[in-house]
């Protein structure tokens, strides 16, 4: 691997990071509206989880689902969140240290939760479609 290539996956691994900071720090703060919070827990409960939707093991898709669903929820919680509201949770995030974020077994718990709740929401509309018939 090229040593630029090499050095600009880890300058953006380091800003993904520093993110992940501020959107743990934005959960928590009393200004950020709702909707904000929300979203952002469970993409915490995703990025923080030990347990992903999508497997590592799998080729290609399980680091895909990394590498594309939390920047992409990270992005989107941010751009919920005021500008002067960023600003104050970013400043609080800064002093804060990366490493205060671990992996979590009350995400993990979370992520197997949503992966039974859609087991058994796709399991009742195969159930309807296949054996209970049309309505």
């Amino acid at each position: 691997m090229p040593m630029a290539l090499k050095a600009r996956l880890a300058g953006w691994a380091r800003r993904l990071k520093a993110e992940t900071v501020v959107l743990a720090v934005a959960v928590r703060h009393p200004r950020v509206p709702w909707p904000a919070k929300v979203f952002g827990a469970l993409v915490l409960a995703y990025a923080l989880s030990p347990i992903d939707l999508i497997p590592d093991f799998i080729p290609v898709l399980g680091y895909l689902d990394d590498l594309l669903l939390v920047p992409l929820g990270l992005w989107l919680t941010l751009k919920l969140i005021p500008q002067g509201v960023l600003a104050e949770v970013r400043a609080d995030a800064a002093k804060l240290d990366g490493s205060a974020l671990q992996k979590s077994r009350g995400a993990a718990i979370a992520i197997v939760l949503i992966w039974a709740l859609a087991a058994l929401v796709v399991g009742r509309w195969l159930y309807r479609l296949l054996v209970a018939g049309p309505p």
